[in-house]
């Protein structure tokens, strides 16, 4: 019985795994110093991985560790709603010294794909 195929399937499956693994923690590596939120109860597990968007305190937008524009993340945005579908969730992570004006292209981006499910990353007040 030949083993190299089913060999060459498993070094792949590592290779993707490791890959995807990696992205998923480039997304919460910027150091940002989240608002505290007085009120409001943890979200329950979300079935699927949100889209992070990141806004730092110089005011740029990165998604996946790109830096992108409105358009850039609108156009990101709608792709990711047709192929997830219309439960998918945005969570935006920002630095408490952005102003509102340098957020709002952000939620505006996701109203005009149609995505409505969007959360702010903040730490919980404590005490």
């Amino acid at each position: 019985m030949n083993m190299t195929p089913m060999i060459d399937v498993v070094f792949l499956l590592i290779i993707f795994f490791l890959v995807s693994s990696h992205l998923a923690q480039q997304e919460s590596q910027y150091e940002l110093d989240l608002p505290l939120a007085v009120s409001g109860s943890t979200p329950p597990p979300a079935a699927r991985r949100p889209v992070t968007v990141s806004v730092l305190a110089d005011g740029s937008v990165m998604v996946a560790g790109h830096s992108v524009n409105a358009a850039q993340l609108e156009v990101r945005l709608r792709n990711e709603a047709a192929r997830v579908g219309s439960d998918l969730e945005v969570r935006i992570r920002t630095d408490r010294s952005v102003p509102y004006r340098t957020i709002e292209p952000v939620m505006v981006a996701c109203a005009r794909a149609g995505i409505w499910n969007v959360k702010f990353a903040v730490y919980r007040k404590r005490g």
